[in-house]
This record gives C-alpha cells, sequence and structure tokens, in this order.
C-alpha cells in the first residue's frame, strides 16, 4: 500500500520550488513577470486531478483560479488566496543566492520565503492532498495564487475582481497572508490573527519651477520646493490613535505579561510595544498613520536649476481615515507642488470572531495547545482589499510557529530573508485543519 502524502509531507519542496522561480516585480512591468510560477502552480494542481485556469491580466501576468466544490455548497464560499510575485532582491547584499533555496540552520532562505511563497506552499499542499486523497471541503474553496500584490494588485486581485468577478460568485470570506504568526509576551506563545490592514496611498510629488544656471538668483526652484514640502510631511507629528483591533491587542498583551497602559499615553504604550519583541515594528507601526518619502529625482547636472523636481511618499492611513490624511498630506504640501496619485487603497477592519475566526483558533491551539490568540493590524496591505469590494470579509492567516529569536519582522521584504522549516510543516497541518472544519 503506497504511503499517504501528507500536506506537512510536501510543503518545503513546493516552496523551495517556488523560491527558485523568480518573479520579481518591480512595480514597473520591467520584471520576469508571474508567468513561470503560475505554470508551475497549474502543474501541480492538475497533476492531482483539478483544472485550474491560468489567466493572464497583461503578456506574463498570470493568475492561477481553481474553483473546487464543497459538500454544501449552498454556503457562502471560502476563497484561500496567495500571490506569487515577490519584491526584488540584490543577490550582493545577501548571505546566499536569493533564489536558491538553501536550507541552512533548520531554515529555508530566499526571497519569498515568508512573503509569501510560503503560504502559497502551505495552500498547494493542502489542496494537493484533497486531489491525491479525495475528501471535499465543507463549503466550496476558492483558489487563487495572483499575480501583482507587491504593486498593488492591478494585474491581479483588482483586475480580477474587475473583469472576472464570476470567480468569487457567493465567497463570503478569505484567507490569506501575514496573519497567524507566533510571537512571546509575557513568557507565553501567543498567535497574532489578523483582522485589520491599514490603508494605502502611493503619492508622486510634483514641483516646477524656473529652470537656469546655478549661479543665478531664483527664488522659483523647484528642487527647493520640492525638498520644503517633504521636510513638512516628514517631521508631521501624526495623532496617536488605537483602533478597536489595535486596542483589543493592547489589552490582550496588558493581561498576558501584566504591563499596564494608558491609551493615551504614548509612554505607556511604547512600554507596552516594546514587550512582543520581534514583531514590535509590526505593532508599533499601527498606533498611527504613518508617511514617508522613499523616492527623488531630480537634475541632471550641478550647476543647473532644473524646471521640475519629482518625489514619492509612501502613506499609511488607519482604516477609515484615508480621506483625512490625504488632504492633510496636500496642505503639508503646499501649493508649489502638484501631487498625482500612484496607486491608492482602503484600509479594512473586521470582526475578531464568528465562526471561520473560531475554526482558525481551535486549528492553532490544536497543534499548540495553551497557546493564545489575538487579534492584530497588519501595516502593510494584501489583496483583501480588493476582494473586500465584493462584499468578502478577509483575514491574514499564514500560521507560522517561530523561532522566538528570529526577527520576523525583518524578513518581509528583507535581505536574506528565511523562515524555520518547522513552522511550515506546523503551518500546513494547521491550514488543513481549518480547511477541513470550515
Amino acid at each position: 500500500m503506497t504511503e499517504r502524502i501528507r500536506p506537512e509531507d510536501e510543503v518545503l519542496s513546493i516552496c523551495r520550488d517556488l523560491i527558485r522561480i523568480d518573479s520579481s516585480n518591480y512595480g514597473d512591468g520591467s520584471g520576469p513577470g508571474e508567468r513561470a510560477a503560475a505554470e508551475y502552480v497549474a502543474e501541480q494542481l492538475t497533476e492531482v486531478g483539478f483544472a485550474p485556469e491560468i489567466i493572464e491580466s497583461a503578456p506574463g501576468r498570470a493568475n492561477v483560479m481553481l474553483r473546487i466544490e464543497g459538500e454544501d455548497p449552498g454556503r457562502g464560499a471560502l476563497v484561500l488566496h496567495g500571490h506569487t510575485d515577490v519584491v526584488p532582491a540584490e543577490a550582493s547584499d545577501w548571505s546566499v543566492d536569493p533564489f536558491g533555496a538553501e536550507i541552512k540552520d533548520g531554515m529555508v532562505w530566499g526571497r519569498g520565503a515568508v512573503d509569501m511563497k510560503d503560504m502559497d506552499a502551505m495552500i498547494l499542499s493542502v489542496v494537493r492532498s484533497m486531489g491525491r486523497d479525495g475528501w471535499r471541503p465543507p463549503r466550496d474553496l476558492v483558489v487563487g495564487l495572483l499575480a501583482d500584490e507587491e504593486a498593488g494588485g492591478r494585474y491581479g486581485a483588482h483586475w480580477l475582481v474587475d473583469n472576472r468577478p464570476e470567480l468569487f460568485e457567493g465567497a463570503t470570506e478569505a484567507i490569506s497572508e501575514v496573519g497567524g504568526f507566533s510571537t512571546e509576551l509575557g513568557g507565553k506563545r501567543v498567535y497574532l490573527l489578523q483582522t485589520a490592514e491599514k490603508g494605502l496611498a502611493w503619492l508622486k510629488l510634483v514641483a516646477e519651477g524656473r529652470a537656469g544656471h546655478g549661479s543665478q538668483v531664483n527664488d522659483d526652484n523647484a528642487v527647493a520646493h520640492l525638498a520644503g514640502a517633504l521636510a513638512r510631511i516628514a517631521q508631521h507629528e501624526w495623532p496617536l490613535r488605537l483602533t478597536k483591533t489595535v486596542r483589543a491587542l493592547l489589552d490582550g498583551a496588558s493581561e498576558l505579561t501584566g504591563l499596564s497602559y494608558d491609551p493615551e499615553d504614548q509612554e505607556s504604550i511604547d512600554d507596552l510595544v516594546d514587550a512582543f519583541g520581534p514583531v514590535s515594528k509590526f505593532v508599533g507601526s499601527t498606533l498611527k498613520t504613518s508617511v514617508h518619502p522613499t523616492q527623488l529625482e531630480a537634475g541632471y547636472k550641478v550647476n543647473v536649476i532644473p524646471q521640475s523636481a519629482t518625489a514619492a511618499v509612501d502613506v499609511r492611513p488607519l482604516p477609515g481615515q484615508e480621506d483625512e490624511v490625504y488632504e492633510t498630506v496636500k496642505r503639508l504640501a503646499g501649493d508649489k507642488v502638484r501631487i498625482e496619485e500612484i496607486h491608492r487603497d482602503i484600509g479594512l477592519e473586521v470582526p475578531f470572531g464568528g465562526d471561520l475566526v473560531d475554526t482558525m483558533v481551535s486549528a492553532l491551539q490544536s497543534e499548540d495547545p495553551g497557546a493564545e490568540v489575538l487579534p492584530y493590524m497588519v501595516s502593510g496591505g494584501t489583496d483583501n482589499k480588493a476582494l473586500s469590494r465584493l462584499g468578502i470579509t478577509g483575514y491574514g492567516f499564514a500560521p507560522l510557529r517561530l523561532n522566538p529569536e528570529l526577527d520576523f519582522a525583518a524578513m518581509f521584504h528583507g535581505v536574506d530573508e528565511r523562515v524555520n522549516i518547522d513552522a511550515l510543516t506546523f503551518g500546513a497541518r494547521v491550514l488543513e485543519r481549518v480547511i477541513r472544519a470550515s
């Protein structure tokens, strides 16, 4: 008799295969695209009897979609989705080949190891077990491995919502990346289940002035106009505002650590946030809006005052505050600077409760008895933003039982991205429990 292949038996090999596919997304269409990754995904699904669809939104920008009929098709379908693109990696900065999927120190290393080819591998390993073993989920399962998340999903989730909404017909809830990972609080392992995410606005600031010789008087200097605008924006103090999700997280952390805090006092909150250790960067960035200048471009010669200067700014408002924050940035930029939108999207905040949340919590605690689960907000964004336009409630749940010493927050878009192998196998087991019971 052939021994059953469980999801945890192949999740590592699938993750390594995916990492070795360079699907870098530069945000300008210059990367290799996601086609090779999509073909690999489709092959893995076809091999076990499914008929996935590869959908290109543009040449090379490929998405893979599959719908699996559940035991009760009358229930709202569950979307299980990930993205196959990754941010670029500069090989000279890494200690290993970023696309080599090297195994070292009990970890798999490479671009996408945590963002998010680890979760893609969990999804594929669980779905492949359905095909091999013939089991069906309790309700319809919509599986999506999507393109372009790292540049806002215009060729991925947003494109599919706009052009192929029937793929998600009847779907009510979704599971995707970032949440579900562990940290230590008060000597206890705690899993952070993502129930909220910040909004985003990628803005281009354009200043125009009078070109001229660098030695002459010029009171209409585009570079000076832009520099002033960026200084005002960067120095602005955004107010402390605790959303429902963040307040619930801090309340839970306070109970576990014994550290009290005042929701109006930044210093006491900072002391509590520090207790999160390596993931304190995640938590600290959800206390208020953040705005960071990230790119600059001006001029072509040192003695020539240019006619224009441009900058890019990454704006991450708290959910529900997007319009207010955008207006504040416009005011800070001033009347000498024009603002153009590169990409803009909403924030999300959903309940930490209901059958799906209970199932995710139960699955984690079945594999890690005694662990606590708390809600949290991610400071970045996910493809759940796009799905929310169809009325789909999305959660971040890529379950990982992490090595406590791993600086997990630094792994996202960082150098030497890696994740421990036993976290992958743990995640595959937890995800299978969720899909079987949801």
